[in-house]
């Protein structure tokens, strides 16, 4: 996610193409969620997972100030995602063990500790995110893990512009503020809630949604401190007028794995 804007307004063409960018990349990943029950959305949905996962290393790599070792780890990265497919193991454990393996195998070549951090960073949200849709009720718990982090950063970015206050973190996320942060919770917790009313989302993860909004501030505000120790603006430039797939998926990088484990353990 992207800080939210400074009090000049953006330009009409750049907010227009923010807008279509934006609707485009929830209807995408809404489309292929919702055909995860057929063979060939299954597929697809895994695909897009896949092409997010090698996404987010690439920026990282960049921001990192490890490109020359950038298609390595993609590579190494690449061998827990197949298995990852519907057609192999499927998300498992044999994957999760895998990507410790690519990241300690990157660790040694690259002989560098920053490199291996962002094969865990992609690989774990990618592989729990697959993991949740297969579980029962997959297709309500994936939406809701989307949409809680959609819902945290349309409530911060409304709010914080309206109420402005104290800031959060002026060090590295200059326009986040504390209204923001809890604008965005509570915006998060009435939509957790009306999934609870209309589709009967369990009520525990309408109270989960609550510190998982706030965990997903945070995924945005470290990923604000990379930008600003790489002293970029944006992670990429893959999404005209959103930047770059970890600007898009900070808040759920995070978020993701935490709404695993909640589900793994729940299920035992």
């Amino acid at each position: 996610m992207n800080d939210p804007a400074s009090p000049a307004k953006k330009p009409p063409n750049e907010l227009v193409t923010r807008i279509i960018v934006g609707v485009a990349l929830v209807a995408t990943t809404i489309a292929t969620l919702v055909m995860g029950d057929h063979y060939i959305g299954r597929h697809a949905f895994w695909l897009l997972i896949v092409l997010m996962a090698l996404g987010i290393l690439s920026e990282w790599a960049g921001l990192t100030g490890r490109l020359e070792n950038k298609r390595l780890a993609q590579y190494a990265l690449s061998v827990p995602l197949a298995i990852m497919s519907y057609m192999a193991a499927g998300p498992s454990f044999l994957a999760l063990g895998l990507i410790f393996g690519a990241a300690m195998f990157i660790a040694v070549f690259d002989r560098s500790y920053k490199l291996a951090l962002g094969i865990l960073y992609a690989g774990l949200p990618a592989l729990s995110i697959l993991y949740l849709r297969g579980v029962d009720n997959g297709l309500l718990i994936v939406f809701w893990t989307l949409a809680l982090v959609w819902a945290t950063d349309i409530g911060a970015y409304f709010s914080g512009r309206a109420i402005g206050g104290p800031k959060l973190a002026p060090t590295f996320s200059p326009n986040k503020t504390w209204a923001g942060l809890i604008g965005g919770v509570i915006v998060t917790g009435l939509f957790s809630f009306a999934l609870h009313v209309y589709f009967q989302l369990p009520f525990r993860l309408v109270l989960l949604s609550l510190p998982l909004a706030v965990l997903a501030q945070m995924g945005d505000l470290f990923e604000s401190q990379m930008k600003r120790s790489a002293g970029v603006k944006d992670s990429g430039t893959v999404f005209p007028g959103h930047g770059g797939v970890m600007d898009r998926l900070d808040g759920l990088i995070p978020v993701a794995p935490v709404v695993a484990i909640i589900i793994l353990f729940d299920s035992l």
